[in-house]
Formats: structure tokens, sequence, C-alpha cells
């Protein structure tokens, strides 16, 4: 179950969510466009690169 989302828009078309996906096996951080279809990519969160505050 993906806890933690946060969001990004440019304009109402545009929806880039990222969250945390925890299962009893592994922990995931991804990222989706969810205006576009299988626009996602995911990895493991031990190594997902650290990125500076956007501001």
């Amino acid at each position: 179950m993906a806890t933690n989302p946060h969001a990004m828009t440019s304009d109402d078309s545009d929806t880039v969510v990222g969250s945390i996906d925890s299962t009893d096996s592994s922990t995931e951080y991804v990222i989706a466009d969810i205006s576009a279809d299988g626009a996602w990519l995911s990895m493991q969160a031990d190594d997902a690169p650290t990125l500076p505050a956007w501001r």
C-alpha cells in the first residue's frame, strides 16, 4: 500500500506523484505521472537518490 504521497503540478493536466510502497519483502519508491498510462518507475527505496527540496 502506498504511503506518504507528494504531488507537484505545473497545470491541471500534469500530475506527478511520488510515494513509498511497502510490502513484507521490500520497500520501493514509486514515481508516476498519473495523467498518462504506463508512465511510472520504481526502485528499491534504499537505492533512491536524495534530491534537494523544490522551491
